[in-house]
């Protein structure tokens, strides 16, 4: 029986021998919370020693008494609630002392970033938000730390730098968005070889003179004269060069593979300009217009617009005996044609609902930006002339050219080397639309 009245006689006698100051809570008197939290540490531990002696004394009654009465457990009850409030207060301001500190770390760090420069507006941390309502803090802790304390982040997390714009990471697109690159349509129209050497020698058949006709019995052949005459295609080379440093073909890792796409369309973009216009002097190709015979009207025939001109063109070619497949124009003058109206406004040739391939005369229509404005070319592009590929584009690197060694320097060199054999001159016939 004595065993299990002990907590309640314990109790009892830590009622009679409590310090008065401590009924209540604690009282703040202006102290800071550190202040505060050092005093009530002191009056617990003033509280623990004076319990010790009180239960030591209650034990040794409990031996002589035997009971304990009703008054006496009502009181231990009491004084059990208020220890246990003591205890909720000191761990209360131990709790509030550590969110401050940590809360001024934080708003420092913030202020040496800078995020104390812009103002009343600039995001504010949550530990910067609860040192910004200070008075409301101490008043909390001076009532006793008792009640709910409710303070309100007006300030959201942004997008802004010192708040969540540090830690957003934007999604790239590596492929970069080059300039716009021609459709080279030149080098499909006519025939394509290769070569091993550096010259394509070839004949061509310079004098038919037939003189077959009926003969009687016993009668006189007459002689026909044919003659051919030897020429040749020079190999010649088209090349380009352009200059990186190491450090940036190193770090760029689709540099390399940008400037070989850009050297390579760079030496197309020419070839296509030497094969159609090239004036052959020097190491120039010898290209279409300048080997094609210029354009003569037959006689008696309508020639006031461009279709009118186009047909004569293809008249020219079939009297040469060719059979032309294509017409090659530059866009603007193509779209002239397909614009041209009647009286009554409407489309003589072209009909914009139609989605078919450009043809003219039952030939293609192929649409170069390479072919200048106001002239054309029109005939049998496969016969009239062939490509003979020596090399395809080759694209070489080198740090040894020039003074590329010592400044860290790189050369990227693209080439490639071709012959150009125009074989059937009159297949084709070039002009313009210059009327008078």
């Amino acid at each position: 029986m004595s065993k299990l009245m002990m907590p309640a006689i314990a109790m009892a006698a830590l009622a009679a021998a409590r310090p008065v100051a401590v009924i209540g809570g604690p009282r703040a008197d202006g102290d800071d919370p550190e202040a505060l939290l050092k005093k009530v540490s002191q009056q617990l531990e003033t509280l623990n020693s004076d319990t010790k002696k009180v239960a030591e004394n209650a034990l040794s009654e409990s031996k002589k008494a035997g009971e304990v009465s009703a008054e006496t457990k009502a009181a231990a009850d009491q004084l059990l609630n208020q220890q246990t409030a003591m205890n909720k207060v000191v761990e209360g301001l131990k709790n509030t002392l550590e969110g401050l500190d940590s809360k001024v770390l934080e708003v420092s760090q913030q202020v040496a970033a800078g995020g104390g420069r812009r103002g009343s507006d600039a995001p504010q941390s949550l530990g910067a938000a609860f040192v910004a309502h200070e008075d409301e803090i101490k008043a909390f802790l001076n009532n006793g730390a008792t009640g709910v304390l409710n303070i309100q982040i007006q300030n959201a997390i942004t997008t802004a730098d010192g708040s969540g714009g540090g830690l957003i990471y934007h999604d790239e697109e590596r492929t970069p968005i080059n300039m716009p690159k021609r459709q080279l349509r030149v080098r499909d129209l006519v025939s394509v070889g290769r070569t091993s050497s550096n010259l394509v020698p070839y004949r061509r058949q310079t004098v038919r003179s037939g003189a077959s006709a009926a003969i009687a019995e016993g009668g006189t052949y007459l002689e026909s004269s044919f003659g051919w005459e030897k020429t040749d295609a020079k190999v010649k080379k088209i090349g380009a060069v352009t200059n990186i440093t190491e450090e940036t073909m190193t770090d760029a890792d689709l540099l390399q593979t940008e400037i070989d796409t850009e050297l390579r369309y760079d030496l197309d973009l020419e070839e296509e300009r030497q094969l159609l216009a090239g004036d052959g002097v020097g190491e120039n190709q010898s290209g279409l217009i300048t080997n094609a015979p210029a354009f003569v009207a037959a006689g008696g025939l309508p020639n006031q617009t461009r279709i009118d001109r186009l047909r004569l063109a293809i008249l020219q070619v079939v009297l040469a005996d060719y059979i032309p497949t294509a017409m090659l124009l530059n866009p603007l003058d193509w779209a002239a044609i397909d614009l041209l109206k009647d009286d009554q406004q409407r489309f003589i040739f072209g009909n914009p609902g139609a989605q078919t391939t450009p043809m003219l005369w039952g030939k293609d229509v192929v649409e170069s930006n390479t072919m200048t404005g106001g002239e054309w070319l029109v005939g049998d592009l496969k016969r009239a002339a062939t490509i003979y590929d020596r090399s395809d584009v080759e694209v070489l690197i080198s740090s040894e050219h020039d003074t590329n060694f010592v400044e860290d320097m790189l050369t990227m060199k693209a080439r490639k080397r071709l012959a150009f054999a125009n074989r059937r001159p009159a297949a084709t016939v070039s002009g313009d639309f210059t009327f008078a």
